[in-house]
């Protein structure tokens, strides 16, 4: 019988095993003295200890209480049996790092997205999904571009499947997010930005361009789209994060 069948049935959870593995993760995390962590899904508390040895204080929540309870206390640890996604987010800076269920990938990064005192979160995701949301299959998401004035999102790092247990059917990514020391849009436009973005996306018109028209005139989007030297066919999910913060100087601020 397998060693962790309770993880594998009730909470989904793959456990790292992998010490390799667990200290590329806190490197990733990029961790100081001083640091306040908050990580998800603590587990056996392999990856808890790695970050102890790296930040002033980590508060581990494990919604497991089989597990919580066996985790070790220690100077600079808190404990907390629940759920991550019902936690109070903390007064001052924080880091949020975690090898987090797969099934709760959306909710967590959403979590964390909207943490106002949040300064990074390294999350051990599904390959995939780190992948899709960082660019690096060529192609960019909605979530990323609309938050790329604030945050920036990397793949940190490719886990493979046997590095945990149970063994998933697929390999994780380490996802990092880092959110920026000065936001890329001035502010008061994020509203506007993000609106331009969801146009963009939703595709009305058949093109990118054809969407951007609905709001802009079409004369001062095809000059914006000839500046950035993007071809009117041009997929959305093609265009660069960067370009997207052009487009937006090139038609909002022209409109003053």
């Amino acid at each position: 019988m397998s060693r962790y069948p309770r993880a594998r049935r009730v909470y989904g959870q793959n456990l790292l095993v992998d010490s390799s593995v667990i200290r590329r993760v806190a490197d990733a995390a990029a961790l100081h003295p001083a640091d306040l962590v908050v990580e998800v899904g603590a587990g056996r508390g392999a990856l808890t200890a790695e970050l102890l040895r790296r930040a002033g204080r980590v508060v581990a929540y494990e919604v497991d209480p089989g597990l919580a309870a066996a985790l070790p206390r220690r100077a600079g640890l808190t404990v907390r049996t629940g759920d991550f996604l019902a936690a109070p987010v903390p007064g001052g800076p924080f880091a949020v790092v975690g090898n987090i269920p797969y099934a709760l990938t959306s909710a967590v990064v959403a979590w964390c997205l909207a943490a106002p005192t949040l300064r990074s979160a390294t999350l051990l995701t599904q390959l995939e999904y780190a992948r899709k949301r960082t660019g690096d299959y060529g192609r960019w998401s909605r979530l990323t571009v609309e938050t790329w004035p604030e945050f920036e999102w990397r793949l940190a790092g490719r886990v493979p499947r046997g590095a945990f247990r149970p063994v998933p059917g697929v390999d994780g990514g380490i996802l990092r997010l880092t959110r920026r020391a000065e936001v890329l849009v001035p502010a008061g436009r994020l509203g506007r930005y993000r609106g331009m973005v969801s146009l963009g996306f939703g595709g009305a018109g058949g093109s990118l361009l054809a969407s951007l028209s609905r709001r802009y005139p079409p004369a001062r989007v095809a000059g914006a789209f000839r500046a950035l030297r993007l071809d009117a066919a041009t997929p959305v999910g093609l265009v660069w994060p960067e370009q997207w913060l052009t487009l937006f100087r090139l038609l909002e601020f022209a409109r003053r």
